[in-house]
């Protein structure tokens, strides 16, 4: 049974930092790895960067530049490290373990969200 656990939201001034983390239990990582998504009020779950099995990282042109994922293997733990950030960061964040699904890589299994609330 997969389990994700996510950490270290909280409420920030703008251009504070916050650094999630995300405890994976259950789960092996595909060559699809990890990833973050979060979703604001009245808005769509977008995806935020995503880390594959070999390190290669992605980033949604919003937040690059202002966050590194990272993960460490012996923990099995999941990061967002979240630098600069603005109010429009604001939404919940999840961590996600990711499979090949019909012909791509996506999101399979879900934490239970943290919440980051950055003000002005």
């Amino acid at each position: 049974q997969v389990q994700l656990v996510e950490s270290g939201g909280g409420s920030v001034q703008a251009g504070g930092s916050l650094k999630l983390s995300c405890a994976a239990s259950g789960y092996i990582f595909s060559r699809c790895g990890m990833g973050w998504y979060r979703q604001a009020p009245g808005k769509e779950r977008e995806l935020v960067s995503t880390i594959s099995s070999d390190g290669t990282t992605n980033y949604a042109d919003s937040v690059k530049g202002r966050f590194t994922i990272s993960r460490d293997n012996v923990k099995n733990t999941l990061y967002l490290q979240m630098n600069s950030l603005k109010t429009e960061d604001t939404a919940v964040y999840y961590c996600a373990a990711r499979l090949y699904l019909v012909g791509d890589c996506r999101p399979r299994y879900w934490g239970q969200g943290t919440q980051v609330t950055v003000s002005s």
